[in-house]
């Protein structure tokens, strides 16, 4: 038997003991007098990696522990290099659910986390029904088909918003009659022109063509992941490329990418690239983006949407961004509604401290039923949204606006706040009613979009902004998920920081050199890639990917 599925087994066992001889110490549902199963309310405590303060006093919150009889008491980190999972690991003291995201595989390794094969089987009908055909993928590996999390992230759907390959300010498609670049040619023209006939902003500050974030690990947003949309026209798969024979290789030692670097650099050095982009902050960033002085962006829209807040509130929706398709030529995909599949290796799991794992499944159960989707998604019936005439839910236009505009609403109400760690259904998935799951259809998302988005429609002669995006359809799901998210040795994720770590430091100088000295530096950050062990992790990550797909073939 796997050693790791043995420790499991042994610590569930133990903890069941006991549970029912009433020894199980403080924290147990008999000491504490809770059960959860005879209508008092039993409180599981949830650590969660993406977290934040959480009083479960909200009414979503209180109608989840009324229907499960479940309270959740949620830690959080404090800090973004908060080592909870570790002094977790080193303490042996877990909450009762757990989201670890990139930590998982440490604690799956420490036998921190319970196989919940079992307890689906029993208890999980909703979670069975919500996962369908993907269901296997969440087995942990070839070896060990535990099934330690569920995932955090959406199965299936359709994408109806994507801020695309790359952003650009609506003033400049405008003037250029809302032309969509079909390569980096086009768009560094388009760039070019704007710059020429508006060298400054209408508050005398200087047009910036592009600008960037690495100063942090937004380098990976803004640098690392775009030249892999953008020159290869590859999906999301963190720092990673993967061939039609799923053999994995890094990045950054692809010719198109390397030739997407040798794009910034002439940027950088002919001005349309700001000159600061290294050395600011991600505030400085953001600060830059909120001024309107900056064009385009190679980013994704959570990321910049602090500075584009601050444009609307100013009415400036002109300098706020269109997500385009964008990549090195006409003949490469944009993979922006591409489905991956469903990702796994990151997700919720029931640790072997967990005081009740029946009440903590059948509340997992609860959040992929129907009932538990619409409440959490949607909120209360009569307050959040209401029924129509053919049964289908809606929401007012004063809800519409103070979701989009109240920062405090999804605390306030709760509606949206307690769906993520936790799985969910995708876009524009139905419900029995013929309504959608999620507060994203197709119709709710065209009829909030502004004035600018609303223009660039019509003139597309399209419904929606992605209907100009390469198609999901076009794309064939692969049978693995997304690389990034997966659960990997310990040994590879050595290798992949100190790899990462290396690229990040040499990208920059390479884009900030001289144009004569870029392929000698492109050259030696290779050769310290293969020194810091490029090739070995390459074949760790084939031999992890082989085994994934073996899991479903």
């Amino acid at each position: 038997m796997n050693i790791k599925k043995f420790v499991t087994l042994l610590l569930t066992v133990s903890l069941t003991v006991g549970l029912l001889s009433g020894c199980g110490g403080k924290g147990s549902a008999e000491s504490s007098g809770e059960s959860g199963s005879d209508g008092s309310v039993i409180e599981l405590t949830f650590y969660n990696a993406d977290g934040e303060e959480d009083p479960w006093t909200d009414p979503v919150a209180q109608a989840l522990t009324e229907k499960t009889g479940v309270r959740l008491k949620t830690e959080y980190p404090v800090s973004s290099d908060d080592q909870k999972v570790a002094l977790m690991i080193a303490e042996q003291n877990y909450p009762d659910l757990i989201y670890a995201k990139g930590d998982a595989g440490s604690l799956i390794d420490a036998g921190a986390l319970i196989d919940m094969t079992d307890l689906i089987e029993e208890y999980g009908p909703n979670i069975k029904k919500m996962y369908g055909d993907e269901f296997d993928k969440l087995k942990h590996s070839q070896d060990d088909p535990s099934i330690y999390q569920l995932s955090s992230y959406a199965v299936g759907g359709t994408n109806y918003k994507n801020s695309g390959t790359a952003q650009i300010q609506w003033a400049v498609l405008k003037e250029n009659d809302y032309k969509v670049p079909e390569s980096l040619d086009e768009f560094e023209k388009m760039l070019k022109d704007y710059i020429a006939a508006h060298p400054t902003t209408d508050d005398g500050m200087e047009t910036i063509g592009i600008t960037l974030s690495t100063s942090d690990w937004h380098w990976m947003i803004t640098m690392g992941n775009p030249a892999g949309y953008i020159a290869e026209g590859a999906p999301d798969n963190g720092q990673w490329l993967v061939d039609e024979n799923y053999n994995a290789s890094y990045k950054f030692r692809s010719d198109k990418v390397r030739e997407y670097f040798k794009w910034l650099n002439r940027m950088y050095n002919e001005g349309i690239l700001d000159h600061e982009f290294a050395t600011q902050t991600h505030e400085d960033y953001i600060a830059k983006i909120a001024s309107g002085r900056v064009l385009s962006l190679f980013d994704t829209d959570w990321d910049y949407a602090d500075g584009e807040k601050i444009l609307k509130a100013d009415g400036k929706l002109n300098l706020t961004y269109c997500g385009i398709p964008l990549t090195m030529d006409a003949g490469t995909k944009a993979p922006s509604l591409m489905y991956q599949g469903l990702t796994t290796g990151q997700g919720v799991g029931i640790t072997t401290a967990c005081k009740d794992p029946v009440a903590a499944i059948k509340y997992l159960d609860f959040i992929c039923s129907d009932e538990g989707q619409v409440l959490v998604q949607w909120g209360i019936e009569g307050t959040n949204y209401f029924i129509d005439e053919e049964g289908h839910r809606y929401r007012t236009q004063e809800e519409i606006d103070e979701c989009n505009n109240n920062k405090d609403y999804r605390k306030n109400t709760g509606v949206g706040f307690h769906n993520y760690p936790f799985p969910c259904y995708g876009n524009g998935i139905e419900d029995p009613t013929g309504s959608t799951y999620t507060t994203a259809s197709k119709d709710a998302v065209a009829a909030e979009y502004d004035e600018e988005q609303r223009a660039a429609c019509e003139a597309w002669g399209v419904d929606l902004l992605v209907d100009i995006f390469p198609q999901a359809s076009e794309f064939e799901t692969p049978k693995y998920s997304a690389i990034w998210a997966y659960s990997k040795p310990t040994e590879f994720d050595e290798i992949g920081n100190k790899l990462d770590e290396v690229a990040w430091s040499a990208l920059i100088s390479c884009v900030i050199g001289s144009e004569a000295d870029f392929d000698t530096s492109y050259d030696k950050m290779i050769s310290d890639l293969q020194s810091t062990g490029m090739s070995e992790a390459e074949e760790m990550l084939t031999e992890i990917i082989k085994e994934r797909v073996a899991l479903v073939e």
